[in-house]
């Protein structure tokens, strides 16, 4: 039997049965871990009031998850390329779900910020792993389309955020929303049955046999036949002679590290910031409580469709091009909103245009995350770029607050966003040089692994 290799045999099967098992699989996984980051935002009114926090501890409420996002993400990037990526989900959607059981009897601000972060370990693995398995499970002329694709799950489970608490919080109380949290616990168990191992981390691990046989279960599913590959004839690209976190800021990896780091950092720092303070800044402008959730509703809409959108545009004029448009976009939807009217039907349209405009940026960086490391080290760089990217979605929301804190009005509330925007453009611009579309994942290690040679 002649040589082959594991993009070209996933390439020839297409979009598959398999491709959309894998889709609803990490689908649902992404709405669930939607719904813990963004019930924050809409049960922050609440929580303020009980506790009489201050504007800087109550733009802190959203921080707390995402600090143990930086931990966690960071850590679950080296297990999950040791362990593998099952493993890692399984245990991520676990620890964050059932850490969010207790957030219901909290009998303080205190006790809520240290349920926070230890969900938040768990929740940081999620979107790393949930990235790399969408590289590593989809053909390469999809690969953008369904990354992106899959990170509009995570905006379903935004938007599932705020109808629970729009039902669940006038009626029972905030704590309830925590409690439905838990739920995803049983899904890990599902998840821990049913999902299998990423052939292309088993043939890193040079276990070809384990490899070959995962890519029969895949070519079963997705044409019914069977074919009785040779692994001895399976290509496996070099390793990488430096892995690890070290190899991020190696010389064949530092630009693409500095480039993904700084624009996915300025996004989060202007969705994550937006996102916690939108209600509240709604509820100032004169808004009903209802109106306000209303309108964070809309905007998370918008958003999922863009993350559906940019991975079609990616797969047409590039992951960079794609990119530095994205964050031009954002800057003119922050303009509008700020200088928005008073009309509710005003307010609705800028609402969905920058929903639309900010997670469109935001999501424009994921391929290049996952495709920009080879396999050995692919969900350490998804992760540790996450990692980095959500430390500026936990300063967002305090820095609003000192921000919104200075009575500068409205207007000032969404302008300074901006800066990070206008940061992100250029660091797009600058920093991030290579192209990775239309090429195979064993391609671009193989590049990859040469540059790092020569």
């Amino acid at each position: 039997m002649k040589n082959f290799s594991i993009s070209e045999v996933m390439d020839s099967f297409g979009v598959n049965k398999f491709t959309w098992s894998i889709f609803f699989f990490l689908g649902l996984a992404m709405v669930f871990d939607g719904y813990d980051y963004m019930i924050v935002s809409y049960t922050m009114p609440q929580i303020s009031a009980e506790w009489g926090l201050s504007a800087v501890e109550k733009g802190s409420l959203s921080s707390w998850s995402l600090f143990g996002l930086i931990i966690g993400g960071a850590i679950s990037g080296i297990v999950s390329d040791k362990i593998g990526r099952k493993r890692t989900l399984v245990y991520s959607i676990a620890i964050y779900s059932l850490l969010n059981i207790p957030i219901f009897f909290a009998p303080s601000f205190g006790f809520y910020a240290l349920f926070r972060v230890l969900a938040g370990l768990g929740l940081g693995a999620c979107i790393p792993v949930v990235t790399t398995i969408f590289s590593e499970s989809t053909p390469t002329n999809r690969r953008a389309l369904f990354i992106t694709f899959g990170m509009a799950w995570m905006i379903v489970g935004w938007v599932l955020a705020g109808l629970v608490a729009t039902y669940l919080v006038p009626r029972v109380g905030w704590r309830w929303c925590y409690l439905v949290g838990g739920f995803p616990f049983i899904y890990s168990i599902f998840l821990h049955f049913k999902m299998k191992e990423s052939v292309y981390w088993l043939a890193n691990k040079g276990r070809n046999e384990d490899a070959v046989k995962r890519l029969q279960e895949i070519e079963k599913v997705a044409t019914g036949k069977v074919t009785n590959w040779d692994p001895n004839a399976l290509v496996v690209p070099p390793k990488s002679k430096v892995v690890g976190p070290k190899a991020l800021f190696s010389k064949t990896y530092r630009m693409t590290t500095a480039g993904v780091w700084i624009t996915y950092f300025c996004g989060c720092f202007t969705v994550y910031g937006i996102n916690a303070w939108l209600p509240s800044l709604m509820l100032e402008k004169g808004l009903q409580l209802s109106s306000a959730y209303g309108l964070s509703i809309a905007q998370n809409a918008a958003a999922v469709i863009a993350n559906c959108s940019t991975g079609f545009v990616a797969e047409v004029i590039g992951r960079r091009k794609n990119l530095i448009g994205s964050y031009g976009l954002g800057i003119v939807a922050i303009l509008i909103m700020a200088f928005v009217g008073s009309s509710f039907w005003a307010i609705l349209a800028a609402n969905i245009f920058l929903g639309f405009a900010i997670n469109y940026s935001i999501t424009a960086v994921q391929p290049l995350m996952a495709e920009g490391y080879p396999t050995d080290i692919r969900n350490t760089g998804v992760s540790w770029c996450q990692a980095f990217g959500r430390l500026g979605g936990a300063l967002a929301p305090i820095v609003a607050g000192m921000i919104i804190g200075l009575n500068l009005g409205y207007s000032s509330a969404f302008l300074f966003y901006v800066v990070p925007l206008l940061f992100g453009l250029l660091a797009a611009f600058l920093l991030i040089r290579n192209e990775t579309k239309g090429k195979s994942i064993d391609q671009i290690q193989e590049e990859n692994v040469l540059k790092a040679g020569s």
